[in-house]
């Protein structure tokens, strides 16, 4: 298998951005740890094979680390969310950030495992999050993947 290219997002790359946060997410909003984002704003990289897009991760830097806001894979098991978080990991260390963490939900177990096959180690658990984050996004279900309810945030990182 061909692994995808990734490169940065440029502004010209927007439209692509925004179209697959609503197609991914259904909106260009995301919540975590109780902050709403506009992931459109945010920097992006973008994986692509065969001039087709494959992925996206948004991402900020901060004191805190590189901080994954978002991360979708156009198809699950092609190597584009490992060549994401590969670049990820790669702009974070130049950016001489000393983590790259990310939050998930309780639910989402496929995710958990793809993270934590790439490194990730568990960093806190934050019961009730999601519970508090549907006053900044009322449409997070309240069921998630296999028929689990949405309450906690995990927050996974890869030190850098």
């Amino acid at each position: 298998m061909v692994r995808p290219t990734v490169r940065p997002a440029q502004p010209s790359d927007h439209p692509t951005i925004v179209e697959a946060l609503q197609q991914f997410w259904g909106t260009v909003i995301a919540v975590g740890h109780g902050v709403a984002y506009d992931a459109s704003t945010l920097p992006a990289l973008l994986s692509y094979q065969d001039d087709q897009l494959t992925g996206l991760l948004t991402y900020q830097i901060t004191t805190e680390g590189l901080e994954v806001v978002t991360i979708n894979a156009v198809e699950r098991c092609r190597g584009a969310g490992t060549a994401l978080l590969e670049a990820a990991a790669e702009t974070g260390r130049a950016a001489s950030a000393h983590r790259l963490w990310l939050v998930t939900t309780n639910d989402n177990l496929d995710a958990l495992r793809f993270y934590q096959r790439r490194g990730l180690r568990l960093a806190s658990l934050a019961p009730g999050a999601v519970d508090r984050s549907r006053f900044l996004k009322p449409s997070i279900p309240l069921i998630g993947a296999y028929g689990i309810e949405i309450h906690d945030e995990l927050t996974l990182e890869l030190p850098l």
